[in-house]
């Protein structure tokens, strides 16, 4: 793989400067550089989180040129629709009140952003309206079709206003996959038909981008997640229908489907003739959420593990994309923070300020090595020595074995979506013998990997007592919670097989587990919130109540 890699790097630094000379001259509200954007994403319903991405000015000086808010702080839920109808959020009435607190906060945000000359984007669900509008029109059944003759009209009228009333907005990030409500009391959101290429995809963007791109002369960037994201054929016939504009981009998760270890990396990656920006969460929803040390950045941009068989023409990882398609290749769009629903709740953001950062330098130069930029961050912002500096990358590398190995395995012998959040649910058992063995061969490696990891962490020489005791708590964390994972997949083997012995026996070090991991909080006072043995939240089965049902059933027995 890094032969493959070598060749292609010629190629990339001869093209590089002048793909995006080309391809960001037509427009001057376009950047003369790779967009490299970040967003902290809010747990949808809940307080914020207290975050330093929350500041522009620590935004800036980690390497991004540009910032995401979130849905909830989108000018979709705070323009006025005066210019449709003075009716719809009359003065006075408790929806304009909200609206216009929500708008001047905006304001707020986006001018701290100004100040630190960083593009301003917002994420937005389409197609979201005031309830009031569309109990005015009449069209509770028919605003989420984008080809319904009131919604063009209405979202035309939407877009002229949010940068009439925004000017200092850059550009719209905009999502159909999924439209969340939580916090906007005031609207409702739908779209049709959304993942149907000819009914949906095609038309919105390109009303979108003959309103967001031509007329008003601001950044789209059209995510295809949740739509036209795992289907490379769709995406060529969407690329192919939709004319590119020096403004317009498509947003593509470096990986299909959610941010899961082992899913496949994407392939529309590197397709079509409209210019990508890659999606990366650093804070993983499905891996703790910054709660212990794991280490995506190296895998995202050279290849994981799990890559290595992809045919050898495949693009594995975004340096392959950068040299292979550098006329595609836009920039990056990191989440820094957030993703998934309630905790883990963490109070240091070490492990995901890594990620973010190594993600951002080298988004912005990608003839740059990421080991050049890791051990650049290991050295100024860790300020490690150079014998502590190969232990930490040693460590660091580890995480990201160790997370596939526990979470799933290097071959995606089980379905991702059986533990994620603060939560631990039943997981699903391989019928192929060989997968079954093989899964539970990489539970104990795992554990073994974060045993490694903990003795790594106690011989080096930490810069400061607080990373020091984060680093190693974190890590611990990480060892407890990769253990109650371990013994929670051998008791569903256990029952699956029907070995009641052999159900007692993990059932035994199950709860030893948990009891070493609810001790961990006693030991560490920087130590993130912990998972909890009765979260459901979008889980099919409960790993404790099954456990328990098991207990009853083998050794509580009378």
């Amino acid at each position: 793989m890094n032969n493959k890699r070598l060749r292609l790097t010629l190629t990339f630094s001869v093209l590089f400067s002048l793909t995006f000379l080309c391809l960001f001259a037509c427009t001057s509200s376009q950047p003369k550089e790779p967009l490299v954007l970040d967003m902290v994403h809010f747990n949808p319903g809940e307080a914020p989180y207290e975050s330093v991405y929350n500041d522009p000015a620590y935004v800036k000086k980690v390497g991004f040129n540009g910032k995401v808010y979130s849905l909830f702080e989108s000018p979709t839920l705070a323009i006025t629709w005066e210019s449709v109808d003075k009716d719809i959020l009359p003065k006075g009435s408790p929806e304009r009140e909200w609206v216009d607190a929500k708008a001047t906060k905006i304001r707020e945000m986006q001018a701290a952003c100004k100040k630190q000359h960083l593009n301003v984007f917002a994420m937005a669900d389409f197609i979201l309206f005031p309830k009031r509008l569309i109990a005015k029109f009449g069209i509770e059944k028919t605003f989420g079709d984008p080809n319904n003759p009131i919604t063009i009209k209405l979202v035309k009228a939407q877009i002229d206003e949010i940068f009439a009333q925004f000017p200092d907005m850059d550009g719209l990030v905009v999502r159909i996959g999924e439209t969340y409500l939580q916090d906007a009391p005031y609207h409702l959101g739908s779209i049709v038909n959304k993942k149907d290429a000819q009914k949906t995809i095609i038309p919105l963007m390109k009303l979108l981008r003959e309103q967001v791109c031509v007329k008003n002369k601001k950044i789209l960037v059209f995510r295809t997640w949740g739509s036209f994201d795992v289907d490379a054929a769709k995406y060529k016939v969407i690329s192919d229908a939709v004319e590119p504009h020096p403004n317009l981009f498509i947003g593509v998760k470096y990986c299909e489907g959610d941010f899961h270890r082992a899913n496949p990396f994407s392939k529309v990656i590197g397709l079509g003739r409209h210019p990508q920006i890659i999606e990366v969460q650093c804070a993983r929803e499905y891996e703790g959420k910054g709660a212990y040390p794991n280490y995506i950045a190296h895998g995202v941009i050279d290849g994981f593990e799990e890559y290595s068989r992809m045919p050898e023409e495949a693009i594995d990882g975004l340096q392959e994309f950068a040299n292979k398609r550098p006329e595609l290749y836009a920039g990056v769009w990191t989440w820094s923070r957030g993703g998934g629903w309630r905790g883990p709740y963490i109070k240091n953001e070490l492990w995901c300020d890594l990620n973010a950062q190594v993600m951002s330098h080298w988004a912005k130069d990608p003839t740059v090595s990421e080991e050049y930029i890791f051990n650049g961050y290991a050295k100024k912002v860790l300020k490690l020595q150079d014998k502590d500096i190969k232990s930490f990358r040693r460590f660091c590398l580890l995480s990201a074995e160790a997370v596939v190995r526990g979470r799933n395995s290097t071959y995606g012998d089980m379905n991702p979506w059986w533990t994620r959040d603060q939560g631990i649910g039943w997981p699903g058992i391989p019928k192929d013998s060989v997968a079954q063995q093989r899964n539970l061969k990489q539970k104990d490696e795992s554990v073994n990997k974060w045993k490694e990891m903990l003795q790594i962490a106690y011989s080096i020489h930490w810069n400061d007592e607080e990373t020091k005791e984060f680093v190693l708590g974190s890590t611990e964390y990480g060892l407890c919670l990769y253990q109650i994972y371990r013994t929670v997949v051998n008791i569903s083997y256990a029952d699956y097989h029907h070995d009641d012995k052999a159900i007692v026996k993990w059932i035994k070090e199950y709860d030893e587990a948990w009891k070493e991991y609810k001790e961990l909080p006693q030991r560490y006072a920087s130590l993130s919130t912990l998972y909890t043995q009765d979260y459901n939240q979008y889980m099919g089965s409960n790993a404790d109540k099954k456990v328990n049902a098991l207990r009853d059933r083998l050794l509580n027995k009378k």
